[in-house]
């Protein structure tokens, strides 16, 4: 049997009744059996990136999000939209990593998941975060797309556990291509 893949999960929001949270949590539950996946650290102590605080020392913060991206074989990135675009903190973050000399992105496959109250479920989002991750030169999964519009009513109102089956079913697609596609880009 191949190697496990070690795959990094970042989740775009802080907030902690967060439904992409709750999908980013689901994640090892429908990942195929080649795949482990776990949480980068949060980019929460991230500060706004300025080009002093660089030249001082990176920060630690920045530091330890960025090894456990460049330690994992591929990243999923399971965000909301925010004014029809990245949060900002998850942007700031990763303008951050494409200012070190070996950008954690360049080269990594990366998946993309989103949820939102609306009709869109978050692709205007994924849309801009893929043109940010192509010009670090990451390696972006095209399809499936995982899109989860109304996301209120595809998980437990209590526990936030993802409930909605055609959900849960299109994840495990995308998760399957994921790990070829890793595999592919990886030789593992």
């Amino acid at each position: 049997m191949a190697d496990t893949l070690n795959i990094a999960t970042i989740c775009g929001s802080l907030r902690k009744a967060s439904f992409n949270a709750a999908l980013a949590r689901a994640l090892p539950a429908l990942a195929p059996a080649g795949l482990s996946i776990k949480p980068a650290p949060a980019w929460a102590e991230i500060p706004i990136y300025n080009t002093d605080i660089q030249s001082a020392g990176l920060p630690a913060s920045v530091t330890t999000w960025a090894d456990a991206i460049r330690s994992a074989d591929g990243v999923i990135i399971v965000s909301p939209e925010y004014n029809w675009t990245i949060p900002g903190g998850l942007k700031n973050a990763i303008d951050w990593t494409s200012r070190m000399k070996d950008d954690p992105f360049k080269g990594k496959p990366v998946a993309l998941q989103s949820c939102a109250g609306g009709l869109l479920g978050g692709a205007r989002m994924q849309y801009h975060l893929r043109q940010s991750l192509t010009s670090v030169e990451s390696v972006i999964l095209i399809r499936p797309e995982v899109f989860v519009n109304f996301s209120a009513k595809k998980f437990d109102e209590k526990t936030l556990e993802l409930t909605d089956q055609a959900t849960k079913d299109m994840v495990k697609l995308q998760l399957e291509a994921f790990e070829k596609f890793v595999r592919k880009h990886t030789g593992k």
